[in-house]
């Protein structure tokens, strides 16, 4: 409850930070069903952002919980150093990157000449902030994991509230429109971000930041390492990035802007429940990895279980809302009629199978919490792109934009059913080791067995 908890609060808040965006965006006069159709252009470029972010993030916090489980503090502190020059380094490198493409980008992830400008708008501002972004969301996982949930909660917190404060002021009274909501943004995870560099700083936390600029080195094997234990929920990251492209141009090809647009606010919808369960997982993660570290195999299968639970129960609640109040979610968003026939239809569709999906989340972020990549990143991307792209591309030929609704709930059946085979044969093993017990004598445990 310490972890989970607050993470589930950061997490929900954090998904209504994008939601909030989509609202106000949705509700521009006279361009509003046009805006949120470009926002829902720029997803696969945000998702590569925040697989840049995963990359590095997610890596060093789950290596940094087994270090804080083994007590060896100073290379903790190491594993800090590297996430800040690595969030610097590729973060401006995408940045420009993709400032120096962004049109070409944008017309290839499915932006019209009705939604190109409003993409390119918000874009601009969001990359030019990106490294900001990096920093803060990278430094705010270390928090958490270093023992600190609450504070970690309480940024991302303060983080949507000024930025539903500053929004309308931006987007209305301003009168700056979709730029607005992505100044607002940047503006805001810039103030989250200085409170905590000052909080590494300060010397409270037997985790810092040094002072010196001389001490900010890279290395290359915690570098190596980090990036390793990230480059699952990395490969997940893209794969939703190719996801969603595909999404995109399959919408656009059989139903138009508007059909994006649909989309647009079906995934800001759904995504509130799955950074629920995201929360989730990130209070699962550091006592899976510390225990896990610690030879407490008892307590990792207790936590997963208990994870699983929640993730379930949060899932259910998704599709019960939108199987009975889509008509009232997608309200939120927009007063189109066409454009809220379109995503009412959508919600409901794509969640059919959303009560399993928890569980599928919590497998594979187990895989990854106890270090085990390969299995995460296989789970990251059979769903994804062994099951779902396929999908994607060959149902709509038959139901047009309603296959790529229809795609969603079957790739999850197959990707849960998988999931499923994988886990068990993990807990067998798991079976033959007792607390307290090398890892390295399960391969002779098996045989004697």
């Amino acid at each position: 409850m310490q972890y989970a908890v607050p993470a589930i609060i950061a997490m929900t808040a954090s998904s209504l930070y994008n939601m909030v965006d989509s609202i106000f965006i949705g509700h521009i006069k006279d361009v509003g069903s046009y805006a949120i159709s470009g926002l829902a252009v720029t997803f696969p470029l945000m998702n590569i952002s925040t697989a840049l972010g995963t990359l590095v993030g997610v890596g060093a916090s789950t290596i940094l919980s087994m270090l804080l489980g083994q007590r060896n503090y100073q290379a903790a502190n190491k594993v800090i150093i590297n996430e800040v020059m690595l969030n610097v380094i590729i973060g401006t490198l995408y940045t420009v990157i993709t400032l120096v493409f962004l049109d070409p980008i944008l017309m290839f992830f499915g932006a019209s000449a009705n939604t190109l400008p409003y993409a390119r708008d918000y874009m601009v501002i969001i990359l030019i902030g990106n490294v900001i972004t990096h920093l803060y969301f990278g430094l705010n996982n270390i928090i958490r994991a270093s023992g600190n949930p609450k504070l970690a909660m309480a940024l991302t917190i303060f983080t949507v509230v000024s930025n539903t404060i500053l929004d309308p002021i931006f987007i209305f009274w301003l009168d700056m429109g979709i730029k607005g909501a992505a100044l607002a943004t940047v503006i805001c995870q810039l103030l989250a971000l200085v409170y905590t560099v000052r909080y590494f700083l300060s010397g409270k936390n037997y985790l810092r930041l040094p002072r010196r600029m001389s001490e900010y080195r890279l290395d290359w094997r915690i570098a190596k390492d980090s990036l390793t234990v990230g480059m699952g929920p990395f490969l997940m990251n893209s794969a939703a990035c190719i996801v969603t492209m595909f999404i995109n141009q399959q919408l656009s090809k059989y139903g138009g802007d508007l059909a994006i647009g649909a989309y647009g606010i079906v995934n800001r919808f759904t995504f509130l429940f799955i950074m629920v369960n995201m929360g989730l997982n990130q209070g699962m993660q550091p006592i899976a990895g510390y225990n896990f570290g610690a030879r407490k195999y008892s307590r990792v299968k207790q936590v997963f279980w208990l994870t699983v639970i929640c993730a379930s129960a949060v899932s259910f609640l998704g599709f019960i809302v939108s199987e009975c109040c889509a008509d009232i979610a997608v309200l939120l968003f927009t007063n189109d009629p066409e454009l809220m026939a379109l995503a009412d239809k959508g919600l409901r569709m794509m969640n059919i199978a959303l009560p399993l999906v928890g569980f599928q989340m919590v497998t594979t972020n187990f895989f990854q919490s106890l270090g085990m990549v390969h299995k995460s990143i296989f789970l990251s991307l059979s769903r994804q792109l062994l099951f779902l792209v396929p999908l994607i591309y060959f149902l709509p030929v038959f139901f047009g934009h309603k296959g790529v609704w229809m795609s969603f709930p079957i790739a999850d059946t197959i990707s849960i059913i998988l999931s499923a085979v994988m886990l068990l044969m993990l807990f067998r093993k798991f079976r033959l080791l007792n607390d307290g017990d090398d890892p390295s004598i399960l391969g002779s445990k098996i045989k004697q067995a």
